[in-house]
């Protein structure tokens, strides 16, 4: 990223580097929540996910300002698309929104992913919905809609096995954030 950047003038590299930070913070959730809904290491997937994220938000960021190569654009690109194939357009919105703590958003994003025909993205919609709940501290939303998550998600087979895994969830998400320079309780 720092040759992408180097080519970069005084605004694309702001701008670049000010992308990179929220794709990072976006891609590590999305990754992280990946791991957590369909399986795999939850701490890998966050790292794959912020670099992938990172490096998706910096062209975002820079673009304005740069002429990137394309070859390489579309590799990024690729990489972060992966993230959104599995959770859906709609709950990766939804991550950027959270970990910036846009709340309203983030909740609207996770409503439509939960109406979406693919059961996945249904997943991750619900999944999104309690983390903001549970990020909120909003504990009687979060013991309402628990049983639904069980319910919807396949791999989850009790009530106490979706509480340790939002557990991951905020403590990941609050680990990003801070990581990112974002605060790491929202106000």
């Amino acid at each position: 990223m720092s040759l992408f950047l180097a080519g970069c003038g005084e605004y694309a590299a702001k701008g670049a580097g000010e992308g990179a930070t929220m794709g990072a913070a976006t891609g590590a959730v999305g990754g992280l929540v990946s791991a957590l809904v369909f399986g795999g290491d939850p701490a890998e997937a966050a790292a794959r996910g912020a670099v992938y994220g990172g490096a998706v938000g910096a062209t975002a960021g820079a673009i304005s300002g740069s002429k990137v190569d394309s070859k390489i654009e579309q590799q990024r690109e690729e990489r972060a698309d992966k993230i959104r194939k599995e959770i859906g357009d709609d709950a990766f919105k939804g991550l950027s929104a959270l970990v910036t703590c846009d709340y309203a958003d983030s909740l609207q994003y996770a409503a439509t992913s939960k109406q979406s025909a693919n059961p996945n993205y249904t997943v991750a919609g619900y999944w999104l919905e309690l983390l903001n709940y549970a990020d909120q501290g909003k504990s009687n939303k979060t013991d309402e809609l628990i049983p639904a998550v069980v319910e919807k998600d396949w791999d989850i087979s009790s009530e106490p096995v979706a509480r340790t895994n939002l557990l991951q969830l905020q403590d990941k998400l609050m680990a990003i954030r801070e990581e990112y320079k974002l605060p790491k309780k929202c106000e």
